[in-house]
């Protein structure tokens, strides 16, 4: 990252027209992942946006950064080679539900548990919108769509569960319109040393509208929703005046202050650094109405990556060996020479 160079959003856009939906919050997401390069100061030809296949995978054409749109499923496997195979560049990878979730399920989970140094963008809209609507692994049990004229019969993945699953140091969730949010939640992300996960609850307008409406219609979002801050107490509502304590079972349980015997003094901390991913497991499980939905960093622990480990690695080997170069490799050992 740059200390010395001042860069404006603007340096991040090119001059392809954007063709997604007018609506679309994949707008708002590319605004905000723009907005934190610059506030980050990271030099747009030290970047990399790598994508899948979806709608949220024609991202790299509307960057002014070094891109490489790849097949469905298969970008995290190609922004791990980025990043091993140059260490320097700031790797982004941009996917959807479908994306990651299904076809490129077994990367997303073995990128995470390599912990490998790449920025995560999960764009989840409970749909396949490029097919046009047939559900996802995210998509609600009784979803109704082309796929699924009855409803379907299965449950949805938890992005959140999942990553923490696969043992995820990273872990963070905002919502397509909130872009002071989402633009402090990745320049966390792109901070952080290793796999970071950023899940954005994003609308699409044409073949899910309003999915997530129930929590981010702006006259009940801050009953519904709750933004963790490490360090600080996990209040929520429109009066400051919900909290979150443990019960006697060990599970989170929403109430309101002053109510019911509970003080300001119950509600409980949020510790994003703990390495006891247990309380971490609960936030990003939390589902309404039983639960405010957890936004902004949920885990953030230090860790090493994989990618700085093959480089240790490579230096290490290369201080002990005799062979240096290519030409020294073919003419090591036995040679001769045919005429």
């Amino acid at each position: 990252m740059s200390e010395n160079c001042e860069f404006k959003y603007t340096d991040y856009k090119n001059d392809l027209r954007v063709r997604w939906c007018p609506g679309c919050g994949d707008h708002a997401i590319l605004n905000a992942v723009q907005k934190a390069m610059a506030s980050l100061g990271v030099e747009p030809h030290n970047v990399a946006v790598i994508s899948g296949i979806g709608c949220s995978s024609r991202f790299p054409y509307y960057m002014n950064t070094y891109g490489f749109h790849t097949i469905h499923g298969r970008a995290s496997a190609v922004a791990s080679g980025v990043k091993v195979a140059n260490p320097n560049l700031h790797v982004w990878q941009i996917t959807g539900d479908g994306d990651a979730l299904a076809i490129g399920g077994n990367h997303f989970i073995h990128l995470i548990r390599r912990n490998i140094d790449i920025n995560v963008i999960l764009f989840n809209n409970q749909i396949y919108g490029l097919t046009k609507g047939q559900y996802s692994p995210t998509s609600k049990r009784g979803f109704i769509s082309k796929t699924s004229p009855f409803g379907t019969v299965e449950d949805p993945f938890r992005p959140g569960q999942l990553a923490l699953g696969a043992r995820s140091q990273f872990f963070a969730r905002t919502i397509d319109k909130e872009i002071k949010l989402s633009v402090a939640v990745m320049e966390e992300a792109a901070k952080h040393r290793g796999a970071s996960i950023v899940e954005v609850l994003q609308n699409c307008v044409i073949y899910n509208d309003n999915t997530h409406e129930a929590i981010t219609d702006k006259k009940h979002k801050a009953d519904r929703t709750i933004i963790l801050k490490h360090g600080e107490k996990m209040i929520f509502g429109a009066e400051r005046n919900k909290g979150l304590v443990m019960d006697e079972d060990h599970n989170l349980k929403a109430v309101t202050i002053g109510e019911a015997g509970y003080t300001l003094e119950d509600i409980l901390v949020h510790d994003a650094e703990s390495y006891h991913v247990s309380m971490h497991r609960k936030l990003s499980n939390m589902e309404y109405p039983e639960l405010p939905v957890a936004l902004g960093v949920i885990r953030s622990v230090k860790g090493v990556s994989y990618d700085e480990s093959v480089n240790d690695q490579l230096e290490q080997i290369q201080a002990q060996t005799s062979v240096h170069t290519f030409e020294e490799l073919v003419n090591s050992g036995d040679v001769w020479e045919v005429k």
